[in-house]
């Protein structure tokens, strides 16, 4: 109920900002939807259809009462309401987020730990050079490369598009496989590093050469106290990368030209649909603070401690 409290207060200056700094892109609306050769009284005229000539705090207070009843205006561009637009691509950039992220912590996690184990050996400067190699890679040149060698030469997945996962599963996970891989590059690193560096801690600490002294097995050492300690670090960078992952579809969903939210966002901004673009950054900020509520909750189920504090 703390954590819920403390979350209104952000939530409304999450909106403030929003709507605030779509104000700030250069451009008027009016103008785009009158046209170039439109006449000021037109263009005047269209301003004050959509409320554009009202003051500042009018207009976004407007917008606010709206969104908080589910009302996210409708497109500028195309007079479909924004949440309708929001709903039919959400889901393709939510599949690519997930399956990243799976991606990432099936791989990361078992890279941390086979370096955090063997600490000093060439597995474990293998596991850095792979992971420092993972975060430096940018996205898009690898989700070029994976679309060369796998779609346009391999033949083995489609180089573009996507599925509905309720209508074809199994070919809405083949379309995502290309591009969830591509986002996960620089999650996989960072897991393995945090891991390694988290494990290897745990491993090196006091508690745990006193276990070993009393004459505890090495592997009930590994499972009951190396892994349960690093599950918090664990969580947070799953929450992290989730929340980065979420901004960096945008490039991912560009090249693979996958209908999601970041594409869909990056088109309403060029015709500066400001619903659109508010509508999409709002359900973005809203998914990255219910994500951060949900991490500070698990945070109490992993470590009791915390649930004190």
């Amino acid at each position: 109920m703390r954590r819920l409290s403390q979350i209104l207060p952000v939530i409304l200056l999450a909106t403030f900002l929003v709507f605030g700094l779509v104000q700030l892109v250069p451009g008027d609306p009016a103008v785009t939807l009158a046209g170039d050769n439109a006449s000021v009284a037109r263009i005047a005229e269209i301003r004050h259809l959509y409320g554009l000539d009202r003051p500042f705090l009018l207009q976004y207070g407007n917008w606010l009462w709206h969104a908080a009843h589910g009302d996210l205006s409708r497109s500028l561009l195309t007079n479909v309401p924004v949440l309708n637009t929001i709903a039919q691509n959400l889901p393709n950039t939510l599949l690519l987020v997930v399956l990243a992220l799976i991606v990432s912590l099936l791989l990361g996690i078992p890279l941390g730990i086979a370096a955090a184990v063997r600490s000093g050996s060439a597995a474990d400067m293998g596991v850095s050079a792979l992971a420092s190699l993972g975060v430096a890679l940018p996205n898009f040149w690898l989700a070029m490369i994976l679309v060369s060698w796998f779609a346009i030469d391999m033949h083995w997945f489609p180089a573009t598009g996507s599925v509905s996962l309720t209508e074809d599963p199994f070919q809405s996970l083949r379309h995502a496989i290309l591009p969830a891989v591509a986002l996960a590059a620089g999650g996989v690193a960072e897991v393995a590093r945090q891991s390694r560096s988290a494990l290897a801690g745990v491993l090196q600490s006091q508690y745990v050469r006193t276990l070993r002294a009393k004459g505890l097995s090495p592997a009930s050492i590994f499972w009951k106290h190396g892994l349960r300690n690093i599950s918090v670090n664990i969580l947070t960078v799953a929450g992290l990368l989730f929340n980065r992952m979420l901004g960096a579809t945008v490039v991912i969903e560009a090249v693979f030209a996958i209908p999601g939210i970041g594409s869909t966002m990056v088109t309403a901004a060029i015709g500066k649909d400001f619903p659109v673009v508010q509508g999409i950054v709002l359900v973005m900020v809203l998914m990255v603070i219910v994500t951060n509520l949900a991490i500070d909750t698990l945070y109490g189920l992993l470590d009791p401690r915390i649930r004190t504090r």
